[in-house]
């Protein structure tokens, strides 16, 4: 079992930023590589797709094949630094042996996923500030609702590091966050809508992206910025607000029960 902490308050909120802050300024002593880095990224996706489609890109719901395709590189870059935030934190404190820094204070374990996920959160907003900034010299994109772009990078962002923390409590080693990089959060984003409008695909297809939690990240963050979508905005956001909540619940009992932390 979780070892009780020291009670220090209803929240103990000093230890809470503490660890957040610390996880914030973990990734911003290394932006070159978990900033900038996405920013090259996603415009070599954009660049490469403007100069292979060429003349035949055309239109995709009424709005230029780049404008389209814009968003959804951006959710792809947000998600996928959210959820390497927090895995490789807790898996990089696992390895090193340094865990005991984290199990010993007085902070519980909602503290602890509180602070996990809102730094990837804060992770997840920087690479989405810092792609959007770029790309809106390359593409006109119409900022259709700001607000609702914030929800949805917001929902998605705390998804991927709930998940982030639950593989980086399973995992032991790097290959096995790069097992789940790879195999699930990589081919779930690519066959999400990130690069392709659902309609276009047969009935079958559809019903597989419906219960992909990706595409509605992707297709509500599209929406936000162009106003065209394949959903609506109040569906994409209550199914991720849901998934939120699963996850959230499983990731306390898991860290409540201390599982993998102590061995």
């Amino acid at each position: 079992m979780y070892p009780t902490p020291i009670k220090v308050g209803l929240v103990n909120w000093i230890g809470l930023w503490t660890l957040y802050a610390k996880e914030v300024q973990r990734f911003i002593k290394v932006a070159g590589q978990t900033v900038f880095a996405p920013i090259i990224t996603t415009l070599l996706f954009l660049a490469i797709f403007q100069l292979a489609l060429g003349e035949q890109r055309g239109e995709v719901g009424g709005v230029p094949f780049e404008v389209f395709l814009a968003p959804g590189l951006v959710m792809m870059a947000v998600t996928q630094n959210a959820f390497q935030n927090a895995s490789s934190a807790l898996l990089i404190s696992k390895i090193q042996g340094n865990i005991v820094d984290l199990l010993m204070p007085p902070l519980s374990p909602a503290e602890m996923v509180v602070a996990y996920a809102g730094a990837a959160v804060t992770r997840g907003f920087a690479v989405a500030i810092c792609v959007v900034v770029a790309m809106v010299f390359f593409v006109e994109i119409p900022f259709w609702s700001i607000a609702w772009a914030v929800v949805f990078v917001f929902l998605a962002s705390l998804m991927m590091g709930l998940i982030g923390i639950l593989t980086g409590l399973w995992a032991d080693k790097f290959d096995h966050m790069a097992f789940i990089t790879n195999f699930v959060i990589t081919p779930l984003a690519f066959l999400s809508g990130t690069f392709y409008s659902i309609h276009r695909l047969p009935e079958f297809a559809q019903a597989i992206a419906f219960v992909n939690p990706f595409f509605y990240a992707i297709d509500g963050f599209r929406h936000a910025l162009i106003g065209q979508g394949d959903t609506s905005l109040s569906l994409g956001a209550g199914v991720l607000a849901a998934i939120n909540v699963v996850l959230a619940f499983w990731t306390y009992r898991l860290v409540r029960r201390g599982y993998n932390l102590k061995d």
